[in-house]
């Protein structure tokens, strides 16, 4: 599925795709393609049984719903305090993310069958001739320039903490045992520190939204190579997951493509 919308004398085409990988027998992952808000989603549930579904889905659709209700209220930034050194629709992303993670703590407090429960989430939000990202946990966000591809989130992750302190080297990080342990996600505490990321789309530019059942799985010179040599978003995304599933497919894999291109 797709949709665009113009952005500055461009067109932002958007694509995705969800698949329950080789060895689930349930999909956790959920995602967003914008349709009115130019908002797009990708969140990884945990929780394992139906929870971790109930997680993303939760996210996906606060985010949204936050977007839709303080679309005309320029200083509605509810529950949380307005950083006044932030843009309004930064605020806005940093909040919708803030709310989304305590009703997913809320909820898995009240319901037995979700204690436990949490999710990771990417967002993307184009507005005011820049792109403006909200992160937590270890989905991420790619962007292929000039044939380049970048890492533009950092993952809330043990590995990424262990390979930080240089406690790794390489062949131990790829061999890592607890390469799956998530240091920060909704719904693991009452409130979540958000990363923001705020970058100067330019034409021709690619953004990938990703679970880590596609990152854990593909290498990023492959990955590279699918997202610079096909300009069918939809194949794109088709190519991708299929790619994961050829590693192994050993955990749910969800992708959604940006790409600006000529109006």
């Amino acid at each position: 599925m797709s949709t665009s919308f113009p952005l500055d004398g461009m067109r932002v085409r958007f694509s995705g795709e969800t698949n329950v990988g080789s060895t689930r027998d349930h999909n956790e992952d959920a995602f967003y393609l914008p349709t009115h808000e130019r908002l797009a989603i990708v969140a990884d549930g945990m929780g394992g049984h139906a929870s971790g579904e109930v997680a993303s889905r939760l996210a996906v659709e606060t985010i949204v719903s936050h977007f839709q209700s303080t679309e005309n209220d320029q200083e509605l930034t509810w529950p949380y305090k307005v950083d006044r050194g932030r843009r309004h629709q930064i605020n806005r992303l940093v909040s919708a993310i803030k709310l989304a993670n305590l009703k997913i703590h809320d909820e898995a407090e009240r319901n037995s069958d979700c204690h436990g429960m949490g999710t990771t989430v990417v967002s993307t939000l184009f507005a005011d001739g820049a792109l403006l990202v909200g992160h937590v946990g270890d989905s991420r966000l790619y962007r292929l320039r000039d044939g380049e591809l970048e890492q533009m989130t950092e993952d809330h992750s043990l590995l990424n903490d262990y390979v930080k302190m240089k406690r790794l080297s390489p062949g131990e990080a790829a061999s890592f045992p607890h390469k799956n342990v998530i240091v920060r996600a909704l719904g693991m505490k009452p409130t979540v520190e958000v990363d923001v990321i705020v970058d100067q789309p330019r034409l021709g530019d690619l953004y990938l939204l990703c679970t880590d059942g596609l990152s854990g799985m593909v290498p990023d010179p492959e990955l590279t190579e699918l997202a610079a040599s096909e300009t069918d978003l939809d194949k794109l995304c088709e190519r991708l997951v299929a790619a994961a599933n050829a590693h192994g497919g050993l955990d749910n894999i969800t992708v959604v493509c940006a790409r600006l291109e000529p109006l």
